[in-house]
């Protein structure tokens, strides 16, 4: 048996009211009502050796049993089952067939994370599970980015049978996971940036799959929508994506947070800059960044977070202090 704490530290501020389960709080975020602190969560990839069960122990050592993490987020570490860079002709992405939910490893062993790590953190812990979109699976299968954005214009219709599906075998995943007991998903997009490709491309090529996916999710209260990339990002063209919280490297490809705010009634997600201090020091910036995050967001219907995963071999130091920094904020 896993040990599982499940609960969070206390708040030394007498003057707050009572301690809030770590569900109780990112509920309270999600909806835009007084928190006793800011909640907060950060990761990185673990690379376990392929099963869920050590994905899950991966997870809770990480997001609870270290860092006391207020969501335990499943990362995208037991792959899509297609062969990556494989796809080198236009008659490859043929290859894609719908996934038997009953047979396949990427669908038994995620569920098999997400129950052993509900059997252990009860239901005082969130848990989300980590999925890559249609596109970002399709470029990951495609030999190069160039390769597949020149069969989407020789071959647009068998390219589009492609992510059609894909974007229906993950939709089943999605639903499977939330009904092992995950709370939600976070959807990670990739190709969504100009620095990638024109935006009518995207919502050609990206957008309806999205959607398609996301479908999967209708029955999750903490789906997070997370916009890939260090620049140009089409943020405006996500906004009314069927989620709960919104996800992107704030201070790398912006906008800001407080510009945010202004497009869109979500809860955000955010706050710290991946690369910078909170996986390289010093502990001044990482607070700096925090305080600056909650003076942007007034501290409602926000969660502090990592733009992006921190680099696997982040010092720990300055993720210990990071989550030592939360119960320094002062939310009103």
């Amino acid at each position: 048996m896993m040990a599982s704490r499940a609960g969070g530290r206390a708040v030394p501020n007498a003057l707050r009211f009572d301690e809030m389960s770590r569900t109780e709080r990112v509920r309270a975020a999600v909806r835009g009502e007084p928190v006793d602190r800011l909640p907060v969560c950060f990761w990185h990839h673990f690379q376990p050796e392929g099963s869920g069960r050590a994905l899950a122990e991966a997870t809770l050592r990480f997001f609870d049993e270290t860092f006391d993490l207020d969501i335990a987020k499943v990362m995208p570490d037991l792959p899509y089952p297609f062969p990556r860079r494989s796809v080198q002709t236009i008659d490859d992405w043929r290859l894609f067939e719908p996934i038997d939910p009953d047979r396949s490893r990427y669908f038994t062993q995620r569920a098999e994370a997400v129950h052993v790590l509900r059997d252990e953190l009860g239901f005082d812990t969130p848990i989300i599970m980590t999925v890559f979109s249609p596109l970002a699976e399709a470029l990951y299968a495609a030999a190069d980015h160039e390769r597949f954005f020149a069969h989407a214009q020789e071959a647009p219709e068998v390219v589009h049978e492609a992510l059609a599906t894909i974007a229906e075998n993950l939709r089943a995943q999605i639903r499977d996971v939330i009904a092992a007991g995950a709370d939600g998903v976070f959807f990670a997009l990739q190709g969504s940036t100009t620095a990638m490709m024109p935006e009518a491309l995207y919502r050609e090529i990206g957008r309806p799959y999205d959607l398609i996916a996301l479908q999967g999710a209708a029955n999750g209260w903490l789906n997070v929508l997370h916009v890939h990339g260090d620049r140009d990002l089409m943020f405006d063209q996500v906004l009314d994506y069927p989620v709960q919280v919104l996800s992107w490297s704030d201070r790398l490809a912006g906008p800001s947070l407080r510009e945010a705010r202004l497009q869109t009634s979500k809860c955000l997600m955010g706050g710290w800059h991946e690369f910078g201090a909170l996986s390289n020091g010093p502990e001044e910036q990482i607070l700096a960044e925090a305080q600056d995050a909650l003076a942007q967001t007034g501290g409602r219907k926000f969660i502090l977070a990592n733009g992006c995963s921190v680099p696997d071999e982040t010092d720990e130091r300055w993720l210990h202090y990071a989550r030592e920094v939360v119960d320094q904020l002062d939310v009103e």
